[in-house]
């Protein structure tokens, strides 16, 4: 038996056959259709669906999707914030509808992240981890004692939203000093960019990444900046759920010690309290399939 697997997002639309062990043995992708209205969106997924469920080589036994945020798991409707057409968009039903007598099972693109890691990748054997993508923005799910902690309305896991400069920059969510506005890719280009880095037009953070690996002081600041702002957010979290692991993965993310040496010595400054002594932050392992990975997980729960 096989689960069919969907991760949607504002730049691809992902789509998977997993077996039972979470093992994808198909996988498709196509950009998300941009600046069009909603049943185009649709249109994209649908064809996704299709072209899987013609693929599969054995029965499939049921769906699960992770998308983007926000969304409403109560009503099975999402909101995007990089998908603009989608608002309240009925996105189980309309999958549902597309795959009639399958279960389906919706959840959000952090979590179902970090039930894959814990599932098939660097969280294996853990019970309370917080899943990470450190990008154009930072997003995160939550696994407590085994299980996807989904929140009230399928939300938690936002750490990109914990204040880490009470009199910081203004967030896209309408807050201020997230740490999203220190760590993101943009985040981190831009705070360079201020301070002095030179670099040509279009310039972002892998480019960034390069100066900083080839010693360049700017560069090395806007990375242990944003290490330190990380540190912060992740001792937050970790003193409220009593987490164990941290796993980070996303484009940041792979410039490996240059961001992940930086937030392990903040750490220890931040992560004082004596149950926070073996928190572990490792690097992600399934890359972007760990949102496919997750969603077949979630469906199978």
């Amino acid at each position: 038996m096989l689960t069919l697997c969907l991760d949607i997002g504002g730049t691809k639309i992902a789509a998977g056959l997993a077996d039972p062990d979470g093992a994808l043995v198909y996988t498709a992708t196509r950009p998300t259709p941009a600046d069009s209205g909603a049943e185009q969106v649709w249109c994209a997924v649908d064809a996704m669906i299709a072209d899987a469920l013609r693929a599969a080589d054995d029965a499939v036994a049921a769906v699960g999707i992770a998308s983007s945020g926000p969304v409403d798991l109560p009503n099975g409707t999402v909101s995007p914030i990089n998908i603009a057409s989608w608002r309240g968009f009925p996105l189980r039903d309309r999958v549902a509808t597309a795959v009639p007598g399958l279960p389906v099972q919706l959840g959000g693109d952090g979590v179902c992240m970090a039930l894959g890691e814990h599932w098939r990748g660097a969280g294996r054997d853990t019970r309370f981890l917080l899943g990470m993508v450190v990008s154009t923005g930072v997003g995160g799910g939550l696994v407590l004692d085994g299980a996807p902690y989904a929140g009230r309305t399928g939300n938690a896991g936002h750490v990109g939203h914990v204040v880490v400069e009470q009199d910081g920059a203004a967030c896209a969510c309408g807050g201020r000093g997230c740490v999203e506005t220190v760590a993101s890719g943009p985040s981190m280009t831009r705070w360079a960019r201020a301070s002095g880095w030179s670099a040509p037009p279009g310039a972002g953070a892998k480019e960034l990444a390069d100066a900083a690996a080839t010693g360049d002081p700017v560069a090395e600041r806007a990375f242990h900046r944003g290490a330190r702002a990380l540190a912060a957010m992740i001792a937050s979290v970790a003193a409220v759920c009593d987490l164990d692991l941290v796993v980070i993965g996303g484009g940041v993310a792979k410039s490996g010690r240059l961001l992940l040496d930086p937030l392990r010595e903040a750490l220890a400054v931040y992560a004082r309290l004596d149950f926070l002594a073996g928190l572990r932050v490792v690097p992600a392992e399934l890359g972007g399939q760990a949102g496919l990975v997750g969603a077949a997980r979630l469906a199978g729960l």
